[in-house]
């Protein structure tokens, strides 16, 4: 009952193309692949994985070609991924058995034309790093195309099921892929034209201003005058009051408070703007978890802490990565745990100092800026050195010359003269 035709508009993608369509290969009925004007193997490849090639010269408009694709489609569903886009084995197969209980459905098969799947962003390393949300299946009908010469959207017709249990992964922001491609540059150009014929815009606004960011960042921050454009272009999309994506409205806040993290004098401004943030984002643990940061930079350590424990709850409570958690937040949460053991530190409270510490070493034992704190906070609470040995047994080999002159040198550091000199001469004696 499902006929699912896997479509994509691809130039110059013979890195991507084995992956992009061996996904679907197992579940398509059909692939169809749109060339808008290869100079490499992607076609060729293409044709070997069976799939039927088409060709669409390009005319700076996304939704033209990715059209163009979807009226050479005969099945039921879509699936229109680009091509440094993949599902898991798992997920393709999960997609398949969950559009086959929307056709099973007297409702929904009438109903549903549209899934809505998390998105999650990886880096170079395949490390997810933020997530959100797209229209990527839909039903195969004609009130269902794409809108926008750039950044297109779906044209919304019927019923959307959010679906959280499957996501499509997405390597074409990584810094290599971005520089590859010129992508920053070529979506540059595409919004400044469409920003000249709606100048008002406050979602192209932003869009340009994340594109100009990233060509900022690939160039080393040497451009002044982008630098300008974004500061003029984000501070619009904050003061404005305007319809655009949550999450275009969040990297606004995002840049300007990275601007202001490593200079004292901005921690006040920097504070006013998280509140404001977190005003319209009440839900969003990445914004609260910089936040709490902040507070502990300033020594506001009582709220810092209140944060972290219900940043620590909600992660506890997240049994799916949604829209508005940062992906590696969810997926590796000792930078919450590394904050909550600085709220320790500075509320004195030994017995979190060892929670949190014990925890951070036991994932690693190295890190001398968790193991130096932790024995000073110890010893400087009333904790004797064979109390603080004992503990660090919990963590360390105590039988190891490694291990205990590791200690040794993190105690010495970090002023812990004494406890430094009993280490070296357990060493001496081991």
């Amino acid at each position: 009952m499902v006929k699912l035709s896997q479509c994509m508009i691809v130039k110059n993608e013979e890195k991507n193309i084995d992956r992009a369509l061996g996904w679907a290969n197992p579940i398509a009925y059909e692939q169809i692949v749109v060339d808008t004007g290869s100079t490499d193997r992607t076609v060729e490849l293409a044709e070997k994985k069976g799939a039927k090639v088409y060709h669409f010269e390009w005319i700076k408009d996304f939704s033209a070609a990715k059209n163009h694709a979807l009226e050479q489609a005969s099945g039921n569903w879509i699936a229109f991924l680009d091509a440094d886009e993949y599902f898991s084995p798992d997920d393709a197969e999960k997609l398949i058995k969950i559009l086959e209980e929307i056709e099973n459905s007297p409702k929904s098969n009438n109903d549903i034309t549209i899934l809505k799947t998390p998105w999650v962003q990886l880096d170079d390393n395949g490390e997810a790093i933020s997530i959100s949300k797209q229209t990527r299946i839909f039903r195969n009908i004609k009130e269902i195309k794409y809108l926008g010469k750039i950044h297109e959207q779906v044209a919304v017709h019927g019923e959307i099921l959010d679906v959280e249990d499957i996501s499509i992964m997405h390597t074409g922001y990584a810094e290599t892929e971005y520089k590859e491609k010129g992508k920053a540059e070529r979506n540059i150009e595409m919004l400044r034209a469409e920003l000249t014929e709606k100048p008002n815009d406050m979602t192209i606004k932003a869009y340009l201003a994340d594109s100009l960011t990233s060509k900022i960042k690939l160039e080393k921050y040497s451009n002044a005058d982008d630098i300008s454009e974004v500061d003029e272009l984000y501070g619009e999309v904050i003061e404005k009051k305007a319809d655009i994506p949550n999450f275009l409205k969040k990297k606004a806040y995002l840049y300007f408070l990275a601007k202001l993290w490593h200079d004292p004098a901005g921690y006040k401004e920097s504070e006013k703007l998280y509140k404001k943030a977190l005003s319209e984002f009440p839900d969003d643990i990445e914004l609260k978890y910089y936040y709490a940061s902040l507070l502990n930079k300033m020594g506001e350590y009582t709220r810092a802490w209140e944060i972290l424990n219900e940043i620590e709850h909600e992660m506890t409570e997240t049994t799916q990565l949604s829209t508005g958690i940062s992906a590696k937040i969810i997926s590796d949460p000792k930078a919450v745990f590394g904050q909550a053991l600085l709220a320790a530190q500075g509320l004195g409270d030994i017995e979190n100092v060892m929670r949190y510490a014990t925890i951070l070493l036991m994932s690693d034992k190295t890190q001398q800026n968790i193991l130096g704190p932790y024995i000073h906070t110890l010893l400087k609470h009333g904790s004797n050195e064979d109390k603080v040995l004992e503990l660090l047994g919990n963590i360390y080999d105590i039988s190891s010359p490694v291990d205990l002159l590791l200690i040794a040198r993190t105690a010495k550091e970090y002023g812990e003269i004494e406890f430094a000199k009993l280490i070296i001469t357990i060493a001496g004696e081991v």
